[in-house]
């Protein structure tokens, strides 16, 4: 088990896997605050694969075999826990020889063969609640991967689609998919608003600091948020990720509210 309910569950990192360079960067950040909070468990987050993209010709990454090398690395320089996005059933049995955790897109977390192939490796899976769908019927999306053998799963609240190129968040989420007797996050994503910039997503980053506090006090079991040294030249999701600079102190404000609604 990685998830333990006594302690904050911070899931971090850069979007997409751009180098050893940037990604050494936010994961020495990351393993500083992991020090520094005995009460935080913290997991690195990155994409070798950014699969789901709205143009043809935009960035997918580094791809898989050079990205798990790179997840690796930061996994056993750092000590770490590693999660990463799996697209396909065929994917989950090599990501997870490295990631400890397998993370299922929005778009995807209905796709049975996917849910299942992830299950059946034995590793804790984080699902993201899909645009589509309310929170109740997450329900069923856990339910497929309780049946395929999951023990752990975590579940990413990141938003609702609301008319068009607009995301939000419903904070009754966080107490109803509790109801699965599995832990519920936020995810920073819900500040996205796709293909707004030429066929690319746009976002508002500075809704995060408010949004995630408020999912804190709302009984989130803790925080998925994107973060990079330089956000405005990130391939992926330029527009919602945290400068890495202002992070660690959203974090800890995000950690003290946690602390408070938790008593």
């Amino acid at each position: 088990m990685i998830y333990d309910p006594q302690k904050f569950l911070l899931i971090a990192g850069p979007c997409a896997l751009e180098g050893e360079k940037m990604a050494f960067q936010v994961a020495e950040v990351l393993a500083s605050l992991r020090d520094k909070h005995a009460q935080m468990t913290v997991v690195f987050k990155s994409s070798f694969d950014k699969a789901n993209r709205a143009k043809a010709g935009s960035s997918r990454g580094i791809g898989q075999e050079a990205g798990l090398k790179l997840l690796a690395k930061i996994r056993d320089t750092y000590g770490l826990p590693i999660v990463t996005d799996v697209h396909n059933p065929e994917q989950c049995a090599a990501v997870a020889e490295v990631a400890d955790v397998l993370q299922i897109p929005a778009f995807l977390c209905r796709q049975t063969d996917l849910l299942v192939a992830a299950a059946k490796t034995g590793k804790p899976i984080n699902v993201k609640k899909g645009q589509f769908l309310s929170p109740y019927e997450m329900e069923f999306v856990v339910d497929k991967l309780r049946q395929a053998g999951a023990t752990e799963v975590w579940q990413a609240e990141r938003g609702t689609t609301f008319g068009y190129q607009n995301l939000i968040v419903d904070y009754r989420s966080f107490s109803i998919m509790r109801q699965w007797a599995h832990p519920v996050i936020f995810d920073s994503h819900c500040v996205q608003r796709p293909g707004t910039i030429s066929g690319q997503s746009g976002g508002d980053r500075e809704y995060i600091p408010a949004l995630a506090a408020a999912a804190c006090a709302a009984g989130a079991d803790g925080v998925f948020i994107e973060t990079h040294p330089e956000p405005s030249q990130a391939i992926s999701d330029a527009a919602t990720q945290i400068p890495l600079h202002e992070f660690p102190a959203l974090v800890e404000r995000c950690l003290r509210i946690w602390e408070v609604a938790r008593g």
